[in-house]
């Protein structure tokens, strides 16, 4: 648990001086570039600072074209999925559903450029937001990417032991991986 906790603040630190550095370029670019949405997020961030509102704003954000194909959309995604966690604490957020699913999203995102960013992006995911069964299995599911079967099935066990829920979910998701299945969940499961 230390250990974990130590990689949590580590991570805390990195995007908050992250952040600190890139928002003197982020503000020059502002006025220049007018698809960074950054209105948008000013507002979300100076009224509600919701995960339901950033949420809202990050999928439709996606929806504007395929971030696997398209780097520079994946980069404004991942920043601005990277702002969403900073800006919400995740000691208030644990139990909401739309920050649990911002958590996953951020940690795909990132496997799409770094697998190792990604995978404490997931503990992250799981440490925070561990009742929620899609946590783990999105977990699961890119260590199962990464041809780590094993570590896949402990992520589930383990998650049937803490009782995330639905629990059906997790059962899916064990029997797939059993039956050797590439995806631990069909699209209709998700």
């Amino acid at each position: 648990i230390t250990s974990i906790m130590n990689r949590v603040r580590n991570l805390k630190n990195k995007y908050r001086n992250e952040e600190n550095i890139t928002d003197e370029f982020n503000y020059t670019k502002i006025s220049a570039d007018t698809t960074d949405n950054s209105g948008t997020v000013n507002q979300i961030m100076m009224t509600t600072n919701n995960p339901e509102d950033w949420l809202c704003f990050l999928l439709k954000l996606e929806k504007k074209g395929v971030p696997q194909m398209d780097v520079s959309l994946l980069n404004r995604l991942i920043g601005r999925y990277s702002q969403a966690v900073a800006a919400l604490p995740a000691e208030k957020y644990s139990q909401d559903e739309s920050y649990a699913r911002i958590l996953v999203r951020f940690a795909e995102l990132k496997a799409l450029q770094d697998p190792e960013e990604a995978r404490d992006q997931f503990h992250l995911a799981r440490l925070n937001c561990k009742k929620f069964a899609f946590v783990h299995v999105a977990f699961a599911q890119f260590e199962l990417s990464q041809e780590n079967e094993k570590k896949c099935k402990q992520i589930l066990q383990k998650a049937v032991e803490c009782s995330a829920v639905p629990l059906e979910l997790l059962e899916s998701a064990l029997q797939n991986l059993h039956l050797k299945k590439k995806q631990l969940l069909s699209d209709e499961e998700k």
